[in-house]
C-alpha cells in the first residue's frame, strides 16, 4: 500500500534516534570490549536502567546487539560501530548526530530562509571537527579507489588535493599512480590528522601538506591534476567561482581540474541522494547547494577553462567532472 510506505519513511527517524543515541553513549565501543548485563552498563554509563534497557532491547531487534540470559554484546553489524573496529564508521554516526540538530531546524529554514540551529563544523569544536573529518574517511574509504580505478591518472605528475581531509583520495591517486606525487591542502588543524594517516599508509616522501583556508588563502602552485572531493556542495555559486579562479591560477597549463560531487539533472530530482543533500545544505550552510552540470560548466568557462566534460555519471556523490586549464 503506499499509505504504508509513506508512514514507513515518516517513521525511518525512530531507528536512526535510537542509533545516534547508542553512538553518542558509545555502546558499542563498550561492548565490543566485553558483554554486559543492563544493570551493570546503566551504573557505568550513569543512565537509568529501564531506559536504558529499552534502547538495548530496541538495537537487538535491529541487529546491531546480541542478547541471552539478559547480557548483551555487539554483533557482527554492530561492532562496526565500535570506535575500536579498524573499519569503525562511527564517526559518521556521530556527525550525523550533530546533523539531527541542525535538520530540526528546516521549517523555520523555509520560512525565514536562515536556520536559526545551523552552526558550522568548524565552530562546533575539535570533537565535532574531527567527527567530521572521519565521516568523510568513512565515505571515501572505497569509493576513493573506486574513482581512481575509473579515472586515468597515468598522465599527471602532480595533485593538488584541496580540502583533502586525512588524505583518502590522496592515497588511492597516490596508489594508482605510483610515479605522482601530491599537495595535500587542508585547514591547520586537520593537517596532523593527514599526516598521520599518510605515515601509516607509507607515503610522506610522496606528498606534501599546506595549511590554509581556500575561502581566504591562495592554493599551492605548480600541480597538473586538481582535485575538489564533495566540496563545491558546500559552497554557494559565488564561493564556487571564487574557488574557480584560484584553481585555474594554481594550476600548470593544461593541468586539469577533476571535480567529485553529486550532479544533477536539468529537473533537479534526480539522483534522489542528491536532492536529500541540498536539504542537507539548506540546514546546514549558508549558500550551499547542489548543481547541475549545465551549472558547474558556466561557472568554470567563466573563468578561463575549457573542454568542460561529465566524465563519470552516478548516483553516490560519485559523479565526476573534467575541465582543462588552456
Amino acid at each position: 500500500m503506499i499509505e504504508g510506505k509513506v508512514l514507513e519513511d515518516v517513521r525511518g527517524f525512530f531507528k536512526s534516534r535510537v542509533i545516534l543515541t547508542a553512538a553518542e553513549l558509545d555502546l558499542f565501543t563498550r561492548l565490543e570490549r566485553g558483554q554486559a548485563a543492563a544493570d551493570d552498563l546503566a551504573k557505568e554509563l550513569r543512565c537509568d536502567q529501564r531506559s536504558l534497557t529499552r534502547l538495548l532491547d530496541c538495537l537487538v531487534a535491529l541487529k546491531l546487539l546480541s542478547k541471552q540470559d539478559s547480557v548483551y554484546q555487539t554483533s557482527e553489524r554492530g561492532v562496526l560501530l565500535s570506535a575500536e573496529h579498524p573499519e569503525t564508521e562511527l564517526p559518521m554516526v556521530l556527525h550525523m548526530s550533530g546533523l539531527w540538530e541542525t535538520w530540526s531546524g528546516l521549517t523555520e529554514t523555509l520560512q525565514t530562509g536562515e536556520n536559526p540551529r545551523r552552526k558550522p563544523v568548524a565552530r562546533r569544536g575539535q570533537d565535532s571537527l574531527k567527527d567530521f573529518i572521519g565521516a568523510m574517511h568513512v565515505v571515501g574509504r572505497s569509493l576513493s579507489n573506486e574513482i581512481a580505478d575509473s579515472y586515468d591518472l597515468s598522465p599527471f605528475n602532480r595533485l593538488l588535493d584541496i580540502g583533502g581531509a586525512t588524505g583518502t583520495y590522496t592515497i588511492a591517486f597516490l596508489e594508482k599512480n605510483p610515479e605522482m606525487t601530491a599537495v595535500l591542502f587542508d585547514l591547520p588543524d586537520v593537517i596532523p590528522w593527514a599526516e598521520e594517516r599518510l605515515g601509516s599508509e607509507g607515503l610522506l616522501g610522496r606528498v606534501e601538506f599546506v595549511a590554509g583556508d581556500f575561502y581566504h588563502d591562495e592554493l599551492p602552485k605548480g600541480c597538473d591534476l586538481a582535485l575538489l572531493s564533495a566540496i563545491i556542495h558546500q559552497n554557494s555559486p559565488q564561493e564556487n567561482l571564487n574557488l574557480y579562479r584560484k584553481i585555474h591560477r594554481a594550476l600548470m597549463p593544461h593541468g586539469k581540474l577533476l571535480i567529485r560531487d553529486h550532479v544533477m539533472d536539468p529537473a533537479r530530482t534526480f539522483p534522489t541522494q542528491g536532492t536529500l543533500f541540498a536539504i542537507n545544505m539548506l540546514v546546514n550552510t549558508k549558500g550551499g547547494d547542489t548543481y547541475t552540470f549545465d551549472e558547474i560548466e558556466d561557472a568554470l568557462k567563466n573563468v578561463g577553462f575549457a573542454q568542460v566534460e561529465l566524465v563519470r555519471k552516478g548516483e553516490r556523490m560519485d559523479c565526476l567532472v573534467e575541465a582543462t586549464k588552456l
